[in-house]
């Protein structure tokens, strides 16, 4: 957990400083409520944002941080995992968002089949796509951004690092 060094984590609270010394945005938070919030300000922040590989454990609180996104663009529909659907359409969002979920797909040929079906269809209608256990695609993609959520029984908080497109992370 020691990848949010102090300084970037208070630049980064104000969420308009880049922590240049690290090539990401890291944001500590301490209940769900601020990962919501967090994910409402994401798509404010960063527009360009379109698809978000979204690493974490179970529990980590990536399904609220999609539930935060969604309500920035307006979604009026309850977001859920789509761990067993394994993709969830919200064609009423501006943009609309698609999220995927490909924690049950263990075979990395069937997970990147299943993301390039999902990806074409996100860029037919113009939306932003929330990936879910990325770790499962064997894709490289150098337009996505990545997120990581990780949680620290120790302090009570998660840690997510936003990584732009183009960063290499060999810890993601």
């Amino acid at each position: 957990m020691g990848d949010c060094d102090k300084n970037s984590e208070k630049k980064s609270k104000i969420l308009n400083t880049f922590a240049q010394q690290a090539n990401y945005f890291c944001w500590t938070l301490d209940n769900p409520e601020s990962t919501m919030s967090l994910g409402t300000t994401l798509t404010k922040k960063f527009p360009e944002l379109n698809i978000l590989l979204l690493n974490g454990p179970l529990g980590a609180g990536k399904t609220t941080l999609v539930k935060g996104i969604a309500k920035s663009l307006r979604i009026k529909e309850t977001i859920t995992s789509p761990t067993f659907p394994l993709s969830q359409h919200y064609p009423s969002g501006s943009p609309p968002l698609i999220h995927l979920d490909l924690y049950r797909i263990e075979e990395p040929s069937a997970a990147n089949e299943f993301f390039l079906q999902e990806e074409e269809e996100s860029q037919a209608m113009g939306a932003l796509m929330v990936v879910e256990w990325p770790e499962r695609l064997s894709l490289t993609m150098t337009d996505a951004w990545r997120g990581k959520l990780q949680y620290s029984s120790k302090t009570q908080t998660r840690v997510f690092q936003l990584i732009p497109p183009l960063v290499s992370d060999n810890n993601l």
